[in-house]
Formats: C-alpha cells, sequence, structure tokens
C-alpha cells in the first residue's frame, strides 16, 4: 500500500488518460517494440545475405527463431541491475535479451545504434497514439453532428462580444464546435499520412556501418530500410537523417494535439458559459456533488476539465518546437528527457480531454424554455428593422422612423437595466403613432424562427455535404463510449 501513496504519481494515469492511450506509451509496449525491432533489423541482415569472413552466414533461422521466442518476455530485473552498472538503457536491453537468447546474443543490435530502436520506437508510438486520438476524435465528431442535427432548428441567442446578436439556433452553433474538430481530423490525416521510420542508418546517418558489414554493396545497403519499414508494418522511411529522426516531426504531432485542445477548449468555454445562462448543461449525475460548500450547485467541472487540460496541451506544444530547433548537427541528447515528459503527457492528457468531450456532448441537456424566454426578452429590439419596414409601407417615413426607433430603445434599455422591468418596446412602439402599428401587430412578427437566417438550412448542407461523408467513410470506428474515472 505504501509504494502506491509515498511518491508521486501522474494524474494524466491515475484520473484522465484511459487504459488504451497508457499502454501505448508503457514500458512493456516501449520494450517490446524495441525486440520486435531487433527482430527485424536481424531478419533483415539474414536475407541480404550478410556473411562472415569465410563466407558463411553470420545470422541463422535459428537465431531468428530464439529472438522470436523471447520477443514478449522483457526480464526486467536484468535489464535494470545491468543499467546500474553500465547507465546505458539501450546496452542494458540488450544484454537482458541476449540472456534469454544466447544463440543469438552476440547478433542483437548489429550494425545499429541506440536511435535505430529508441526513435523507431518513438515513431511507431507517436503513429499510434495518433491513430486512437483520431478514432476518438471522429467520434466526437459523430455525437456533434447528432447534436446539431436534433437541434438545427431551435432558435436561440446569438452572441457577439457576449452581448445579445441576431439569432442563430442550437443546432449552428454546435455545428461552428464541429467545423473546428473536423479541421483538427484533417490535419492528423494528413500527419498521419506523412509519418515514416527512421530506418537503420547509424552514429550520424551515414550507414557507415553497413557499407562495412556487406563490404560495400550499394545494393543491399538500399534495401535495408525498406525492408526494416516492411516488417514493422509502414510503407517508407525518411530518405535522409543524422542520428535521429528530424524532431520537426514531434513538432508536427504536438501541434495536432494542440490544435485538437484549442477546439475542445472553445466548445468547453461556450457549455460553461451556456450553463451559467440555464440554457444549456452538461451531464449531472444522481449522486453527484457539485459544491462541498453549496448544496444546490450543479458546477460545470467537465468542461472546466476540458479547459485545464487543453491550456496544458496547448502550451507543452511549444517543447518540441524549442527541442526541434537547438538540435546541434547530427545528434545531442537534450532532446530525451525532454521528449520522455513532453511527447506521451500531450498524447495521456489529449486522450482525456477527448473522453470528456464525449461524454459532455453525448450527455448535453437542452432547456428550450429558457432559451425562447431569453430569446423573447431581447428580440424586440433585433425585430426593429423588420418593424420599420413595415411603418415604411404604412406610408412612414424611413429616416424619421429610424431615429424614433432609436430613442425609443434606449428608453426600453433604460427600462429593463434601470428599473428591472421587462423589455416593453413593443408597447412603446405600439403607441407611438408615427409607426401605424398595433400591439397585435407588432406580437404577430415576433416568431424568434423568422429571425435565425439559413441557420437550418446551413446545418442540413453542412451535415450532408461535409460530415456526413467523413462518417460513412469512418464508420468502422463509430461506437465508442467513453468512462470518465472522476
Amino acid at each position: 500500500m505504501a509504494a502506491a501513496t509515498d511518491r508521486y504519481t501522474s494524474p494524466l494515469s491515475e484520473r484522465y488518460a484511459s487504459r488504451q492511450m497508457q499502454y501505448i506509451f508503457s514500458q512493456d509496449k516501449k520494450f517490446r517494440t524495441w525486440r520486435k525491432l531487433w527482430i527485424a533489423l536481424a531478419e533483415t541482415e539474414m536475407e541480404l545475405g550478410l556473411t562472415g569472413e569465410s563466407g558463411e552466414p553470420v545470422i541463422t533461422q535459428e537465431m531468428i527463431d530464439e529472438l522470436k521466442a523471447h520477443a514478449e518476455e522483457i526480464n526486467y530485473d536484468v535489464a535494470v541491475q545491468r543499467e546500474k552498472e553500465v547507465r546505458h538503457d539501450v546496452m542494458s536491453h540488450v544484454y537482458a535479451y541476449g540472456k534469454q537468447c544466447p544463440k543469438a546474443a552476440g547478433i542483437i543490435h548489429l550494425g545499429a545504434t541506440s536511435c535505430y530502436v529508441g526513435d523507431n520506437t518513438d515513431l511507431i508510438l507517436m503513429t499510434e497514439a495518433l491513430l486512437l486520438v483520431r478514432t476518438k476524435l471522429i467520434n466526437v465528431i459523430h455525437e456533434l453532428a447528432r447534436f446539431a442535427d436534433k437541434y438545427k432548428e431551435l432558435p436561440t441567442l446569438a452572441f457577439t462580444h457576449f452581448q445579445p446578436a441576431q439569432p442563430t439556433t442550437v443546432g449552428k452553433r454546435a455545428s461552428l464546435w464541429l467545423q473546428e474538430f473536423l479541421m483538427d481530423l484533417e490535419d492528423t490525416d494528413y500527419v498521419l499520412s506523412t509519418i515514416k521510420l527512421l530506418g537503420s542508418k547509424g552514429t550520424t546517418g551515414t550507414q557507415a556501418s553497413f557499407q562495412e558489414l556487406f563490404q560495400g554493396d550499394q545494393d543491399k545497403i538500399d534495401r535495408i530500410d525498406p525492408m526494416i519499414a516492411k516488417k514493422m508494418g509502414y510503407e517508407y522511411c525518411y530518405p535522409v537523417s543524422g542520428q535521429t529522426y528530424s524532431r520537426k516531426v514531434d513538432t508536427r504531432v504536438a501541434n495536432i494535439l494542440a490544435g485538437i485542445a484549442a477546439s475542445a477548449h472553445k466548445m468547453s468555454n461556450d457549455i460553461r458559459l451556456l450553463q451559467h445562462l440555464k440554457e444549456i448543461e452538461e451531464p449531472f449525475e444522481k449522486n453527484q456533488i457539485g459544491s462541498s460548500a453549496m448544496a444546490y450547485k450543479r458546477n460545470p467541472m467537465r468542461s472546466e476539465r476540458i479547459a485545464s487540460l487543453s491550456r496544458y496541451v496547448m502550451i507543452d506544444a511549444l517543447n518540441p518546437a524549442v527541442t526541434s530547433a537547438v538540435q546541434w548537427f547530427e545528434r545531442t541528447l537534450d532532446d530525451s528527457a525532454n521528449k520522455r515528459l513532453s511527447i506521451p503527457e500531450a498524447f495521456l492528457a489529449v486522450d482525456g480531454i477527448l473522453d470528456l468531450c464525449l461524454n459532455v456532448v453525448d450527455g448535453l441537456v437542452v432547456y428550450d424554455k429558457v432559451i425562447t424566454k431569453h430569446m423573447m426578452a431581447e428580440l424586440p429590439f433585433m425585430a426593429t428593422e423588420n418593424i420599420m419596414m413595415d411603418a415604411v409601407k404604412k406610408g412612414g417615413s424611413r429616416q424619421e422612423l429610424h431615429e424614433r426607433i432609436r430613442q425609443l430603445s434606449m428608453e426600453a434599455g433604460e427600462n429593463v437595466k434601470k428599473r428591472g422591468m421587462d423589455n416593453n418596446l413593443l408597447e412603446l412602439i405600439a403607441a407611438d403613432p408615427a409607426f401605424h402599428l398595433s400591439l397585435e401587430e407588432l406580437q404577430e412578427g415576433m416568431d424568434p424562427a423568422k429571425y435565425v437566417g439559413r441557420a437550418p438550412l446551413q446545418v442540413e448542407k453542412f451535415l450532408k455535404e461535409v460530415v456526413n461523408p467523413v462518417l460513412e467513410k469512418n464508420k468502422d470506428v463509430l461506437g465508442v463510449k467513453a468512462e470518465i474515472n472522476v
């Protein structure tokens, strides 16, 4: 018990990220991938006919079989003890693997440098993590699309500068959130399509070790990287490198995650503001406690957590950018400690963010009567242009009526703000003989649906022409449900 409570543990693992994402960046996944890479390298060297000075094969199928037999069994105790002695993680695991595979011990890591396993593994893990992010992102898009379609015709006050503006619909507002997540998906797909493996290029990227091993046979050396890539499930390796793959790859990936975080933050802020207005509310469970002091409270804690984690990811994206910029020549090691933190934790945080987004959007509660009440309190101001046109049709002067509406609007505004009255602009206009309009005629024009413009049609077209084709193309990954730990 003490071991679990007497030291720091990351909230990203304890509270926010899913088991799936945690496994991708686990020790088991990392070191099993190292071993798969060592097997891929050894197989490639064997298949290319690597021979010793006397012409006999350096690597045999028996060695490969032995390596494969122990690929999943990481003997951590041996590796940990060895690292204490040699202070080198890769060589410690080469040693530990060799203890399990005595016949193959001498050919493990042959011709490679540490970045062969370290960097290729990082690229593989980032690819798998991006694919998981992509799956969850598509499911967020799916839930938002359903919400936007359901509420595409429900009029609501729009806000500019958080001041009441011309009406929109609840579904149209959701389509704005949706569009930003679609942009993130486009970026994710692009970056995924560009990720390649490092391959095995040696200590400064020149493949000098393979020049020696294969006695200058350029054809065989040219085939090493493509063969390794294929065995690891990739099409290509980066054509040139120093000892490492360009850290600009990490920057690209981190920017994707920061973009998703920004989209989620924007949506969560809007939901928090709408919850304050009592128009829309995030899920609130039967036994959930909103405040330790104020028992009546229903705080938007999920949306607040989205915003909190999102800020972390957006700031964290600076780490890979700076690391990329300060790499010296063919290799420095000031990236290593930073990468161990910045990349996995960005993924863990975005994983938690997307789970929260799924949970929130799936359970959003819409209070249409409150929405209508707020709308009707402001609608007379927004209907003044139509009112003015109707009065002109009855013989009034557009310029004179414009001035009268300006004066009456200010009077009605003062009644609301200074006297706490309801908006009585319609009554003031009806009482003004310049308009020749009765209160009944004015009230007939107070249908909010008349003032939302093309919002419902825009949502329909957006879903039909843009969103639904994406969802249809990715229907095999739909159906993800999020579990929120706390």
